[in-house]
């Protein structure tokens, strides 16, 4: 594509501005999910006496919005991104409260509400833009101690935990705790409260292993194998040993026939049978690049407010994918969370794409008009 820099239209100014190199990769994440569903979805479908490719018919459906959803966005300003995600914040809380009284319960929890025959899993949309909107009252708590924006930022933490806690999705709350620690941490803050938040942490993880049945036998699951039911995680790991180097082809894995979540949240052990490590090492690289890149423009950002939301955003990302990850290769016990682009699910899908578009329009190249005048110039001297 040859576009102008004497171009002044919003197109142009978006193409010399976005990080194209990240918006690729994301992108090539995003296809790879689609090729990767025909692998993983058809046995699931067949089970639920579904048309073979219906899950896989259904990730398109969502992949298409999420393209134009991530591109869209990343034409924003920082302020209307300020204004989506405090539009995301709100309203995702208000129907993650919904969804404790009219949502419809699954696999024994209460996390998902029906909108006009879909079904949303609103803290999936509330992820991105709490993060972007405690990035913001971090940034004004320090310009401006009068707003009271860390205390405030504290509040959201509890309001949205709480919520969490109560679908239940321990998974979900671990996530936003450590990206919403992470954040305040690079806001400057002070060791006594990163030790506080530590203990804190502990004492959390303790409580929920003593009170909550679902939550101590996933964790003595995982350090105890041999003490309980470990068919899924064992099953997953076992395809990366099945798959060698390069997989048994695709279609000719066998996982995906005995593992009810193969298309959600062990799709990565299916890439691993049918496709096998080397391209799961090319995903892995994929993410670490998105991740990577996401934070070199923070380092280098001067605006308090962009550095943290674009970190917090980019953790977001990394951190869940990190956990589906580890969770595939047995290194942490089962969380339910999908991988990033790859997995099926519509809310993920859209949510994530949300979080990227975001990242796109905060990590946008300065205009520089002088620049682009003499640039102008120098076309039409040549011309």
């Amino acid at each position: 594509m040859k576009v102008s820099r004497a171009d002044r239209s919003s197109f142009a100014n978006w193409w010399w501005t976005v990080d194209r190199y990240l918006l690729a990769a994301l992108l090539t994440l995003m296809i790879s999910g689609v090729v990767l569903s025909f692998a993983a979805s058809p046995p699931i479908a067949e089970r639920l006496r579904l048309d073979s490719y219906h899950f896989v018919f259904r990730h398109i459906f969502f992949a298409v919005p999420a393209v134009f959803l991530l591109i869209g966005i990343s034409f924003l300003n920082e302020r209307q991104v300020r204004r989506l995600a405090l539009l995301l914040l709100v309203g995702g809380i208000v129907m993650m409260a919904a969804t404790l009284l009219v949502g419809f319960e699954a696999k024994g929890a209460r996390r998902w509400i029906s909108i006009a025959g879909f079904s949303i899993q609103p803290s999936e949309f509330v992820k991105p833009g709490f993060v972007v909107i405690c990035a913001w009252l971090f940034s004004e708590g320090s310009k401006r101690p009068d707003i009271h924006g860390h205390m405030i930022a504290v509040g959201l933490l509890i309001v949205v935990c709480g919520l969490l806690i109560l679908q239940p999705d321990f998974g979900q709350t671990m996530l936003v705790a450590m990206v919403w620690c992470g954040v305040f941490f690079l806001a400057g803050m002070p060791w006594f409260f990163i030790i506080g938040l530590a203990l804190l942490s502990v004492v959390g993880i303790l409580t929920a292993y003593t009170l909550i049945p679902h939550v101590a036998g996933r964790i003595d699951r995982f350090l105890n194998p041999e003490g309980g039911d470990t068919f899924q995680v064992d099953t997953a790991l076992q395809s990366f040993t099945r798959g060698g180097w390069f997989g048994r082809g695709p279609g000719e894995g066998t996982v995906k026939n005995i593992l009810p979540d193969s298309h959600t949240d062990f799709i990565f052990a299916v890439v691993a049978e049918e496709y096998g490590i080397i391209i799961c090492l090319v995903l892995l690289a994929l993410f670490t690049f998105v991740v990577m890149r996401g934070f070199s423009h923070a380092l280098k950002e001067h605006d308090a407010f962009t550095r943290l939301a674009t970190s917090g955003l980019i953790a977001l990302f990394g951190v869940q994918s990190v956990i589906n990850m580890a969770v595939n290769l047995h290194l942490m016990p089962s969380k339910g969370m999908t991988l990033p682009f790859v997995s099926y699910g519509g809310s993920s899908m859209m949510a994530v794409a949300i979080g990227m578009g975001m990242v796109l329009a905060l990590t946008k190249k300065r205009l520089d008009r002088n620049r682009l005048v003499f640039g102008s110039d120098l076309e039409l001297r040549h011309a």
